[in-house]
């Protein structure tokens, strides 16, 4: 599946660009209102943090299940018109949530995570298309920033609307479904897709694993943090209404690191860059026991900590752009999104059941786990190449 040749104007590509990252932004807002909010409400009714985690889990399981697909939906009802259907049913299924038992919650995960996986597939595609090649790297930081604004204003309007009933589900509702006004007003100059031509994404997972396993390695992260890190807040002894605003630490740092970091990945090697922010990583998380009981330094150290390993989805990006173009491109960004959704899959019920053994300081110990893994592979990884060069 690629991007069929499109003809646009310097306008079109900006309205374009507008478009897509106007959509994905809120998305992302929405994102972040509910992730918290469902953790909350699922620990309000007395369930366990295993089962929040594998709840919260089943997100990775839809987009691990609809990824392969994503390209050749667009290419039947059209890259817009599917992106507006996505945004519109993830809306609608946020009030479900408050209204219907747990057992139902999986669910409304499955279908929820799949629209999920949908918005960010085609929201990829469409920068990636209309993005200058010449400073496509500087698009995806602004892009990224965005989307970590976007995550960052969640947990402040859950700190003004509360927790409690179903206004916060409602207005969570009502700022998803905003974001099909973007994507509307750049109707017409929507990437198209070809369904003549077909590629699997599958054999880009293993191809530049540098790039697909700092998405995995970012969904587990992203997602278990954002989902459980309220619950692990509440455990060190901070109240609901300053836990909320603990994803205010993890992407402050995000919104404004990411084009720096994105610079950054131009002028040195991209496997090293990668390197540093796993080291980063391992330190930040042997940290967090130790500031976790006092809020202001747990905040400043979210926001040190999350702006530095934010960037892991943006360097992981500009690494998988270096070595592949065109269709090869497009089926690596699919492989990239997949990694992204497994790591979703992974994280939050990982780190569920690791504070459910080490209560609460298992968060702190499984992510340490987690970045790791990543940095062993990738000197592995870097000591067969350094191996390979020189051989006669």
């Amino acid at each position: 599946m690629t991007m069929a040749p499109e003809r646009r104007t310097d306008g079109g590509g900006m309205i374009g660009l507008v478009a897509a990252i106007g959509s994905v932004a809120a998305v992302g807002l929405g994102f972040s209102i509910t992730l918290p909010l469902l953790a909350l409400t699922l620990e309000d009714r007395g369930i366990s943090s295993t089962w929040i985690g594998l709840n919260t889990a089943t997100w990775g399981l839809a987009a691990i299940a609809i990824t392969p697909f994503v390209s050749k939906l667009a290419a039947r009802i059209g890259t817009a018109q599917l992106l507006a259907l996505a945004i519109l049913v993830l809306a609608a299924t946020l009030p479900l949530f408050f209204l219907s038992p747990f057992w139902v919650w999986f669910v409304l995960r499955l279908v929820a995570g799949a629209a999920v996986t949908i918005t960010f597939v085609l929201s990829e595609f469409w920068i990636s298309s209309a993005a200058p090649p010449a400073r496509r790297g500087v698009v995806m930081g602004v892009y990224a920033s965005v989307l970590s604004g976007g995550f960052a204003l969640g947990p402040v309007i859950l700190s003004l609307t509360g927790t409690q009933g179903l206004f916060p589900f409602a207005l969570g509702s009502v700022v998803l479904t905003l974001g099909i006004i973007p994507v509307l007003c750049g109707l017409r100059v929507a990437p198209k897709l070809d369904r003549r031509e077909k590629h699997s994404f599958g054999r880009f997972l293993f191809l530049a694993p540098a790039a697909t396993g700092a998405a995995l390695l970012f969904g587990t992260i992203e997602t278990g943090a954002f989902s459980l890190l309220p619950i692990y807040g509440q455990r060190v002894g901070h109240t609901r209404e300053m836990v909320i605003l603990l994803g205010i630490g993890v992407t402050i740092g995000n919104i404004l690191l990411q084009m720096p970091m994105g610079m950054l990945s131009d002028r040195m090697n991209r496997r090293t860059l990668l390197m540093i922010i796993a080291a980063f990583g391992i330190v930040g998380a042997a940290i967090l026991p130790l500031v976790a009981a006092s809020f202001w330094p747990l905040m400043i150290a979210l926001a040190i900590w999350g702006g530095v390993i934010g960037s892991l989805y943006t360097v992981g990006l500009a690494h998988l752009g270096s070595r592949f173009r065109g269709s090869d491109l497009a089926a690596a960004n699919a492989a990239f999104v997949f990694c992204y959704s497994l790591g979703g899959l992974v994280g939050p019920a990982t780190l569920g059941v690791a504070m459910d053994i080490w209560n609460p300081h298992g968060f702190a110990a499984g992510l340490g786990l987690f970045f790791g893994a990543y940095l062993l592979m990738l000197i592995i990884r870097m000591g067969r190449a350094r191996r390979a060069q020189n051989l006669p």
